[in-house]
């Protein structure tokens, strides 16, 4: 599918005014999107797991008004207004507007609140964006009923991408993979598609609790990590590292080989890290009490003959995997030894997912 295939071919008589809302979750990454080139396309393909708990809910409020010359919009965080959120707001609907050209017909009232703390390693944007490219598609689906569910989902995640790249992961669940791959079909750069082989029993309930090393702003924006690469040294060879665990880790998730799971993931999160401490500028993003935790993990894992695992994002939180059959242990293995590495003793319990919904 083409990128012209998402600009409507005719227009449609849309409501004078209406609201509505969609919930859609973070993701976590298995296989690391890092580096991007041309409109939000990634350099390399990635798989997520869709989360469960950690989401971000939006409610879109629009009313028609009489001047068509710019876009008329104000952003709520937590039922405050946040001005600084309104610039980036601005440059989605400068990217998105060729797909969505009523944009500039309406005042919107966006008002978004996420179940986890924003800027703290998790996905927010990823959230954020996707709730609200659901929430503006959804507007020109009510003139437009012959649009599929199938396309609906896919412009949805085509969008979504034009505000943050991981946003395209954020549609459908339970695994969804994002940049053309020869090893799945139907994969395309454009948009996330969910991973449409059958999946081991293991992974459709996979936990995700992830500790709250540091709830404050990252040091270095995700926009920014991704320019990073472009002249960095060793940016092919993640590339096709990147595009080769992708390949690896398929029949990892078809038939359960939690062994080479945990290698694939663990891998994965330790070569992003190690591109943005070998930029130009560099940077570390893990605290010291994230690297205290990686080794917990792995003492315990060999120690207990346990299946846990960790991955991180681009900042100092830890994600800790596990399969739900270890949940019990595992939770206690939190609360007494790594809770204390923890900003105020956070952490959050999440799960696979399965995507988006309109509520």
């Amino acid at each position: 599918m083409q990128e012209q295939q998402f600009i409507p071919s005719k227009s449609y008589q849309l409501p004078e005014k209406g609201e509505v809302k969609w919930e859609s979750p973070s993701n976590i990454a298995l296989v690391k999107y890092w580096g991007k080139y041309g409109e939000q396309l990634p350099k390399n393909s990635s798989i997520s797991f869709t989360l469960s708990n950690c989401k971000t809910t939006t409610h879109l409020s629009y009313q028609k008004k009489n001047s068509s010359k710019k876009f008329s919009f104000e952003v709520y965080l937590d039922g405050n207004r946040t001005k600084s959120f309104e610039p980036k707001i601005e440059k989605f609907f400068e990217r998105i507007e060729k797909y969505l050209p009523f944009l500039k017909d309406y005042h919107f009232k966006i008002e978004t609140q996420n179940s986890f703390p924003h800027s703290s390693g998790i996905a927010s944007s990823a959230s954020g964006m996707s709730a609200l490219a659901l929430c503006l598609l959804a507007l020109e689906r009510q003139a437009n009923s012959a649009m599929t569910d199938d396309f609906f989902n896919q412009k949805a995640s085509f969008l979504a991408r034009l505000g943050s790249g991981s946003a395209a992961r954020s549609i459908k669940g339970n695994l969804v993979v994002w940049g053309e791959h020869t090893a799945v079909n139907e994969s395309s750069n454009l948009y996330g598609v969910e991973f449409s082989d059958k999946v081991h029993e293991v992974f459709k309930n996979y936990q995700d609790t992830i500790l709250l090393v540091d709830r404050g702003e990252k040091q270095v924006s995700s926009t920014v990590g991704h320019n990073l690469m472009h002249n960095h040294p060793f940016a092919e060879q993640r590339f096709l590292q990147a595009n080769n665990n992708l390949e690896k880790i398929l029949p990892v998730l078809q038939f359960g080989n939690l062994d080479e799971f945990i290698f694939i993931v663990e891998q994965e999160a330790l070569s992003l890290h190690a591109m943005m401490m070998s930029s130009s500028p560099y940077f570390i993003l893990m605290k010291p009490n994230t690297l205290e935790i990686i080794n917990k993990i792995w003492e315990y894992r060999k120690t207990h003959k346990s299946k846990i695992s960790f991955t991180l994002d681009a900042g100092a939180n830890v994600h800790v995997l596990y399969p739900e059959n270890e949940k019990a242990k595992v939770l206690d293995f939190i609360k007494n030894q790594l809770v204390g590495y923890c900003q105020k003793g956070m952490y959050i319990c999440d799960e696979v997912g399965f995507g988006a919904k309109p509520l």
